[in-house]
């Protein structure tokens, strides 16, 4: 269905078209004074510039063409040339109604069907995974929602960090103390052994990697170990199978808790083949040149106010570097998967890796000019102390330890709320775990994505503010008002009656087409989460004010049941499209 926003400018629109000016000049928004009008119009001061007339005259042009127009109650002036616009009560209330009645909650399709890759997650196997890697999960799998909700095809890929010098640091320390059928004796279909193997590895992988870094012939032989498994070491090929096997159950175990989901589990070994003939494809057309001894592809542009260094692609001593890698994968998707969109959530501080390979796949047509890259970059995640989150001993906290927490902080707050009683023990672990992700991706997904955040569990948790656990309060609470209905036969009307106790609720769902276009077209999963609590606080408003199961008027009390239907409905769609699950009761 179309949303208001666009029926009004389109209306508006028209009538800038009738006095010659460009129909976009009427782009109508939701009025920053609520207390003067419900929406307004400012383009009469860009369309007064463009033809050289007085701002104010041409604010009176468009409003006489609205006037007589039956949605308006109101159609005024303000200030230099603001139009304000005010609907009649009859018409947002129609409106709203239609918005109960789909499925969409009022959103229209934005594409038909182009496909987005999107990247993110990003760790890598034979290693713990971290804090560190939690927003780019959470942040990615909700743009993967949000775009596919747009209308998108879309394809989350992990793009594990399974090839290069970490696996030949770890595979040399097995080889060297012979303790190779730690890794070989695994039996994937034993939890216990595969545990014993992913234990093992996170105590043997930062030894191994110190070793190298003191020692240069230490470091010599992790290379050489690391050429032999690209080479396809029969050995060490075998072992990689297993330690990524078993670095992907951790992965998958983590991520599950988390509700983030991928299409594509795939990695840098995928692209490992078509490295090399690429570059001398580079090569070959001129794209890529010798310097120093490396190859590179120089991504300077004419107009550029500052230096862009040349991406690396072969380093003097002949390795690959992690460019040349992303290159590879860009052409992969390119081959596989025709994308209209690749969309990078990584953090913000790779910036200028990103637009070197972008630029350098466009240079080498490896990716069309037409396809858009991205790099959605996100920032970091810090503790109290306003440093990047730690454990208390100063080491990087893991990501199931940072679950863990959340979890037993919110089976605490459902304690003291009295929320625990009269719950049997398997579905109070259920409402808190859903109560932990809430906490920890709303915490999260409310920041504007490149803004770093402080990580306070305590008040994160809690069932009042703007924080997961209190949308949960609210979307269980209507979801028990309308289960109470039900039991008491009363049902839903097909009209909602604008009343002044829910003008502002009505207002508030009919924003919702605006603030997914939003966060489609800038990658801001933040404004979902400002529209679901704004959500929930009119409603929690509204319900203070308005009687809704006494109401003894029927038609007025079946009106209401279709709002609070309408309200849950579009909240349930927004926390979905933030990965957040609703329990079926608290």
């Amino acid at each position: 269905m179309q949303s208001i926003i666009q029926k009004l400018s389109d209306i508006v629109g028209t009538a800038f078209v009738a006095e010659g000016l460009e129909a976009s000049f009427g782009r109508v928004v939701f009025s920053d004074r609520p207390d003067l009008a419900q929406f307004q119009c400012n383009g009469a001061m860009s369309a007064a510039k463009a033809a050289k007339q007085n701002p104010r005259a041409v604010a009176e042009k468009i409003i006489g063409h609205l006037q007589n127009n039956d949605l308006f109650l109101k159609v005024e002036i303000a200030g230099p040339g603001f139009i304000n616009l005010t609907l009649k009560d009859n018409v947002l209330s129609e409106h709203v109604s239609a918005i109960a009645g789909d499925e969409r909650s009022g959103v229209p399709v934005f594409n038909s069907g182009d496909t987005i890759v999107l990247d993110y997650g990003g760790p890598n196997i034979a290693k713990a995974m971290h804090v560190g890697h939690l927003r780019s999960g959470i942040i990615g799998d909700t743009l993967r929602r949000i775009l596919s909700f747009a209308g998108y095809k879309t394809l989350g890929d992990i793009h594990m960090g399974d090839w290069g010098t970490h696996m030949g640091m770890l595979f040399n320390d097995y080889m060297k103390r012979g303790e190779q059928n730690i890794v070989l004796d695994t039996d994937l279909s034993d939890p216990e052994s595969v545990q014993r193997l992913f234990d093992d590895m996170g105590e043997r992988y930062p030894r191994a990697s110190g070793a190298a870094k003191e020692d240069e012939a230490i470091r010599a032989e992790a290379l050489e170990a690391t050429v032999k498994l690209q080479n396809g070491d029969p050995l060490f090929r075998e072992m990689w199978e297993k330690v990524r096997a078993v670095s992907v159950m951790a992965m998958e175990k983590n991520y599950r808790a988390l509700n983030v989901e991928f299409d594509l589990w795939k990695g840098e070994a995928d692209v490992h083949e078509l490295i090399a003939p690429m570059v001398e494809k580079l090569k070959a057309g001129h794209y890529a040149i010798p310097s120093d001894g490396a190859i590179v592809i120089p991504v300077m542009q004419n107009d550029d106010t500052k230096e862009y260094p040349p991406l690396i692609l072969v380093k003097r001593d002949g390795g690959f570097m992690y460019g040349t890698t992303d290159l590879a994968t860009l052409q992969e998707r390119m081959d596989l998967y025709k994308p209209a969109k690749i969309i990078y959530v990584v953090d913000q501080r790779q910036h200028l890796h990103f637009e070197q390979v972008f630029r350098a796949a466009k240079i080498g047509g490896i990716v069309p000019k037409d396809v858009e890259l991205t790099h959605a970059g996100h920032g970091t995640m810090n503790g109290t102390d306003g440093k990047p989150f730690k454990t208390r001993a100063g080491g990087v906290l893991k990501l199931e330890d940072l679950i863990a927490m959340g979890l037993q902080k919110a089976r605490e707050r459902l304690h003291e709320a009295g929320m625990d009683k009269d719950v049997s023990p398997a579905e109070l672990e259920d409402i808190a775990h859903k109560v932990a992700i809430a906490a920890i991706k709303f915490a999260d997904l409310q920041n504007n994505r490149i803004a770093d955040y402080v990580f306070d569990l305590d008040r994160l948790t809690q069932f009042e503010g703007k924080t997961g656990p209190y949308l949960l309060y609210q979307a269980v609470r209507i979801k028990s008002l309308l289960q109470k209905a039900d039991a008491q036969g009363f049902k839903a009307g097909s009209n909602i009656l604008s009343i002044d106790e829910n003008r502002s609720l009505l207002l508030l769902l009919s924003a919702f087409p605006e603030s997914v276009d939003n966060a489609v077209r800038n990658y801001t999963p933040h404004v979902l989460c400002d529209h679901a609590y704004k959500l929930a606080q009119e409603f929690s408003a509204f319900y203070a004010k308005v009687h809704i199961l006494s109401e003894t008027d029927e038609v007025k009390r079946a009106s209401l049941i279709l709002l609070c239907r309408a309200v849950y409905a579009q909240l349930e769609k927004t926390l979905g499209l933030l990965g957040i699950d609703i329990p079926e009761r608290m």
